[in-house]
């Protein structure tokens, strides 16, 4: 085949090969194949690389937006798109990657965009009613941090109560596939606050046998299926509390744990690169992208400029 004849669906069936040698985690390579599958084959598929433009490209993004697609998904195939046309580059099937120079551009923030975070009392309620199934599960989330695959991933070696950390070195995906975090950054130890220490021990002897030492296994010793915990668990344990939104529906998923954490982090006047350290972010931008509004406290800026003033006129 000449260079001439190559087109974009021969670059998608090349990259889908290098990430399947690469050994690539079985959800991102699920992930990956749909983009290629659902949304880039069928639509520009056909196109010759040599003559694929940036509008091309664009036109592309924008034929997704008007289908339908959210946001979150379009993102994540352009990022998919460009690894393709990378994978073209190294072999020497064009010179250029066009979709670098295409981005989608930001959104108007609206008061929905924000992060939602669970109120004290909201947390006080899942702590004092969470099934004794999963007590011991969401409580760990609320003092540290961890993400639900961590959680789900994390087995008792792991657990230091000597030296009263977590060791995060494992997570699961979507599959109940054991693996390492995703980022260096993942790797990481939390302090356990002494609720933790406390509940962890007692549940130590309540949770169910694990071939593999699980700290929160499924009945079977298993690794837990995140669509359980969610639908059969948490979801009606928000609704049986009243923690709802006005539709009645449950207000928050288990990530919003991770925001509780967050929140009370900064909330002790943490300095933003431990919270990162403890949150496993990869970088310091990440951070502050996500809980930025969170460190912001207008009274005390209020302050800070009256003392501004102060010092300014005294000198």
């Amino acid at each position: 085949m000449t260079l001439t004849t190559k087109t974009v669906s021969d670059a998608c069936k090349s990259w889908l090969k290098t990430c399947e040698r690469n050994a690539l985690e079985r959800s991102t390579m699920k992930a990956y194949r749909s983009h290629a599958r659902i949304h880039i084959d069928p639509r520009i598929g056909d196109l010759l690389l040599s003559e694929l433009s940036r509008g091309d490209v664009r036109e592309f993004m924008d034929c997704l937006m008007d289908d339908g697609v959210s946001r979150a998904l379009v993102k994540k195939v352009m990022v998919s798109l460009r690894s393709i046309l990378s994978e073209a580059v190294e072999r020497e099937w064009i010179t250029h990657n066009v979709a670098i120079d295409v981005k989608l551009r930001r959104k108007a923030r609206t008061v929905d965009d924000e992060k939602i975070v669970p109120t004290k009392a909201e947390i006080r309620l899942i702590i004092d009613n969470a099934p004794k199934s999963h007590r011991a599960m969401f409580v760990t989330a609320i003092f540290t941090g961890m993400r639900i695959s961590e959680l789900r991933g994390l087995t008792w070696d792991c657990v230091d109560f000597g030296r009263r950390v977590i060791k995060v070195i494992k997570r699961a995906d979507e599959s109940g596939e054991m693996g390492p975090p995703k980022s260096r950054a993942g790797v990481r130890e939390i302090p356990m606050a002494p609720k933790v220490v406390e509940t962890l021990l007692a549940w130590r002897d309540d949770a169910s046998e694990s071939d593999v030492n699980l700290v929160f296994p499924n009945g079977a010793g298993r690794v837990q299926n995140y669509s359980n915990i969610y639908n059969r668990i948490f979801k009606p344990m928000l609704v049986a509390n009243s923690i709802t939104k006005a539709s009645g529906e449950a207000k928050f998923g288990i990530h919003a744990l991770r925001h509780a954490a967050a929140s009370l982090f900064i909330e002790q006047g943490w300095n933003p690169k431990k919270i990162q350290t403890l949150l496993g972010h990869a970088s310091i931008t990440m951070t502050m992208d996500t809980y930025g509004h969170l460190f912001e406290t207008p009274e005390e800026d209020v302050s800070l400029f009256e003392k501004l003033e102060s010092d300014l006129m005294a000198a």
